[in-house]
């Protein structure tokens, strides 16, 4: 990778005051038991850590009815149950608990969600947010002012104000997608993430309430506002829904399709860990809630490889994998962010040095085609590549040739491809919360883009189905052929190999997103 930190989820190193640790219950030893899984009459201990699980059953309701009793024989609670795609959340302080549940009929994997209760973050972002200085705010007005000017009062809407420091909209010509459309208000983008800050005056305008929650245990809270970022949590969701839906309305940004809605369905601990029963809850939630789109900007925890030869990491590849279809199978297109270590997705093998990243990590060595990074590698979902403001592959990002399905701007840094004036930093501009504005980059922010241009498409085709967006989101995308030698920090040394044509590649996937093509067709 070059070389913009050392762990892949790079999210939003907290400072280390607002680093919050994540308690799991861990109680003192004691000798309580339960009936066995099986009804017979051994004890089961309930004495351990008290842990996540998510059960995944085959068959129908009836099935579901008796794996729950086996759950409760085995030491478990069940904390919800999605009977919908037949996962089951539980918590136990059985540490036998998998394995006596795995082996109950009607039960197709088992696995604890977490290892330990050490803080960690997954969100595919690089680095803390940079402030807007003064300077940048005075140039960006100055800007708009002139651009506005230069229109004449005609019927070209006039740019907000920062938008001038938006170098990724015309890289894939939403301002001019702007002049035929903003986007259909009943279209909504949910951002699945750390959560949104709805009071911020570029969300507000566009933010959905009804199709917002926060799963963060695995069950949905509706309570009001409980979707947004409490105090010294990640501002990473509030800044990714508004590169999708920042309103058009004289102030700040302006996002992607910014006449659609935007929710927010909070799925990361304090400590910024999305675990397998938050993401279902989200998927789900968004499944019957009537999103058009979600926005998937993290990997799920504590794995940053998922791999399916394992008992516990097969179980949360499942459990996901059903929500995601689940979620389609109701007309959502769920869009992913391919990730941040400049790994090649589609090798034979790739070290993975960050896993578990709430406990101890450990160096192993996975297959990528076995070992998956979920939800970005499932089936169905789109993946996104990061570019910077030169057009060129970010630093950063992941790709691998059938892996990538679409590349959009993330941001790289100013030193390696540097924006063309009044822009003048090569990272993503958005919102923040508490009002302010700031930079981040990431394919956590290319992600957000296609998701703003598959609204776009949503807008302009409402009845079409989640298959044929995302089919329209590729034919339509330009196309972007490999680079000759891929040496973007000009060392003398390759940092990447790009293989594939140019109509498709490791890269770009079937090339760079464009918003224009969405509202036009």
């Amino acid at each position: 990778m070059a070389h913009l930190g050392s762990r892949r989820q790079r999210a939003l190193a907290l400072p280390v005051g607002l680093a919050l640790t994540v308690t799991l219950g861990f109680l003192p030893a004691a000798t309580a038991t339960a009936a066995p899984a099986g009804g017979g009459t051994d004890a089961v201990a309930t004495d351990g850590p008290k842990l996540s699980y998510v059960v995944n059953t085959r068959g129908g309701h009836s099935t579901v009815k008796s794996v729950k009793k086996a759950i409760d024989r085995a030491g478990g609670t069940v904390v919800t149950s999605y009977d919908q795609i037949g996962v089951i959340v539980v918590t136990s302080q059985n540490p036998g608990f998998a394995t006596a549940v795995r082996k109950v009929r009607g039960v197709e994997s088992a696995g604890a969600t977490r290892t330990a209760p050490l803080p960690a973050q997954s969100t595919t972002d690089v680095g803390t947010p940079r402030a807007l200085t003064a300077e940048e705010v005075a140039v960006a007005t100055g800007a708009a002012k002139k651009a506005n000017a230069s229109k004449g009062g005609g019927t070209a809407l006039p740019q907000d104000p920062l938008e001038p420091l938006q170098w990724d909209l015309p890289a894939i010509k939403a301002d001019k997608a702007h002049e035929k459309t903003l986007g259909s208000r009943n279209v909504t983008v949910a951002v699945i993430d750390t959560g949104v800050d709805d009071t911020h005056p570029d969300i507000a305008p566009n933010f959905d309430r009804a199709a917002s929650v926060n799963c963060v245990t695995g069950k949905p809270d509706t309570t009001d506002g409980a979707w947004r970022p409490n105090a010294g949590e990640s501002p990473h969701g509030t800044h990714v829904a508004g590169e999708i839906a920042g309103a058009k309305n004289g102030v700040g940004i302006t996002g992607v399709a910014p006449g659609v809605k935007v929710s927010g369905i909070k799925v990361s601990t304090p400590a910024g860990l999305f675990y397998t029963e938050a993401v279902v809850c989200g998927f789900i939630w968004a499944a019957e809630h009537g999103v058009d789109v979600t926005n998937n900007s993290y990997y799920t925890d504590p794995w940053y490889f998922n791999c399916k030869t394992d008992p516990d990491q097969k179980a949360l590849v499942e459990a996901i994998t059903r929500a995601t279809r689940y979620a389609e199978s109701k007309g959502t297109v769920n869009v992913a962010a391919a990730g941040n270590e400049n790994y090649d997705l589609s090798s034979d093998e790739i070290l993975d040095p960050t896993s578990p990243d709430d406990g101890t990590p450990v160096d192993r060595v996975i297959d990528p085609s076995v070992c998956l990074d979920i939800p970005t590698q499932l089936p169905g979902v789109v993946t996104v590549a990061s570019t910077g403001a030169k057009g060129l592959k970010s630093s950063f990002s992941n790709h691998g040739l059938g892996i990538i399905d679409i590349a959009a701007p993330g941001g790289d840094s100013t030193r390696y491809q540097t924006p063309a004036p009044p822009a003048t930093s090569g990272l993503i501009l958005g919102p923040l919360p508490g009002g302010s504005w700031g930079y981040m980059a990431g394919t956590s922010m290319a992600s957000p883009h296609v998701a703003g241009v598959a609204a776009l498409l949503k807008s302009t085709h409402p009845h079409a189905s989640a298959n044929a967006i995302k089919a329209l989101l590729t034919a339509q995308a330009d196309d972007v052929a490999c680079p000759t030698a891929y040496d973007i920090d000009g060392d003398g040394v390759v940092d990447a190999v790009c293989e594939g044509g140019k109509r498709y590649n490791g890269f770009y996937g079937a090339g760079l997103v464009d918003a224009l093509d969405a509202v036009r067709r």
